[in-house]
């Protein structure tokens, strides 16, 4: 398959979500993004997302103007993966599938096994449901362990010599994670001094790769007020605090730790002009990704960072109760896309 260095590959996610759909309804508002860009997944079942949008919004002639491959000024371009689904195979909308799962499972496959050949410049991946693919028999929390996992094995390293962390950015708030998809007991004790600064190395060489400069990088704290010196806990004097040192002398422009009720008010951009920091590091998955889509999910974006190609998500889940009703905005992936494109030097803006 010939592609352009531009050429950015969209995963359709889960096919019993609102993923195919919002590709569809993303190309109809913007056909010139699409250009460039190759969705992942199966026919039929963009098929069958192109008919729901076209009866429900009028937007879209039918039947969907497609093959594979077709020129991608004419419509949309799609990689099959897999064995071709007939209709009737198609997973309900809105129920978790294994056959869902699989497929999410084997589109996220292609599409990073393109990335690390250089085949597509980045991976522009809708939202999967984690029931569907541990119905399928792939034990991964999300895309991001999976993305990491294979990258790791194509470089031949472990996941260890491989470390990513998950960042959420809009145009107002940029958030990154110290741990990601584990349960909160679980997540504080893995809450380490090693665990931090290698959070805020890996932070820092993206937003310097992205941005040409050395970023500000503020770190929250785990507990209330940032354990008001020690009495309400002890985790920002014997754990973060510790990091934070460390990655000073190693260079890195780092302060806190924060009170984590405060600190993203502080970092975010309004009106034109930045906030008081460039990133905010968050210790778990909510305490970081609540401030972000409390802003709007429209406009999130997911990006892995660590990884030997550029992936961006949008910042929503497969929203079950929106599939087949032609009812979900394709904003945040639309958003991904552009971001996908910036972070490779393909777009513009920052």
């Amino acid at each position: 398959m010939p592609v352009d260095k531009k050429t950015l590959a969209i995963t359709i996610g889960d096919a019993a979500g609102i993923g195919p759909e919002i590709i569809v309804k993303a190309f109809c508002q913007a056909p010139e993004q699409f250009r460039n860009c190759i969705v992942v997944g199966d026919k039929a079942v963009m098929q069958r997302a192109w008919q729901v949008v076209a009866a429900k919004s009028r937007l879209l002639p039918k039947p969907m103007p497609m093959n594979i491959p077709l020129p991608m000024q004419e419509g949309l371009l799609i990689q099959q993966v897999g064995s071709p689904l007939a209709m009737e195979q198609l997973p309900t909308f809105g129920k978790i599938s294994a056959v869902a799962g699989q497929l999410a499972a084997d589109s996220i496959t292609w599409a990073t096994h393109a990335a690390l050949r250089g085949e597509v410049s980045a991976i522009v991946t809708a939202p999967l449901h984690k029931e569907a693919l541990s119905l399928a028999g792939v034990n991964f929390t999300g895309h991001t362990e999976m993305l990491q996992t294979l990258a790791a094995q194509h470089l031949n390293k472990t996941i260890a010599e491989l470390p990513v962390r998950m960042m959420l950015a809009n145009r107002e708030l940029k958030t990154v994670l110290v741990t990601i998809h584990q349960p909160l007991r679980q997540a504080i004790d893995a809450i380490t001094v090693d665990r931090i600064l290698e959070t805020l190395r890996i932070t820092h060489r993206a937003e310097l790769a992205s941005t040409g400069r050395a970023p500000h990088l503020a770190v929250a704290g785990l507990n209330p007020h940032a354990g008001e010196g020690g009495l309400l806990g002890r985790d920002e004097m014997d754990v973060i605090q510790p990091a934070i040192q460390l990655a000073k002398a190693e260079g890195m422009h780092v302060s806190g730790p924060w009170s984590p009720d405060t600190v993203f008010m502080r970092a975010r951009a309004e009106q034109g002009q930045p906030g008081a920091f460039d990133v905010v590091v968050a210790m778990y998955h909510d305490q970081g990704l609540i401030p972000v889509k409390y802003l709007g999910v429209d406009q999130g974006v997911n990006i892995t960072l660590g990884l030997p190609f550029v992936r961006t998500s949008p910042d929503h889940g497969t929203a079950f109760d929106l599939a087949g009703k032609a009812e979900a905005d394709p904003s945040s992936l639309l958003e991904a896309m552009a971001m996908a494109l910036r972070l490779t030097g393909n777009g513009s803006g920052a």
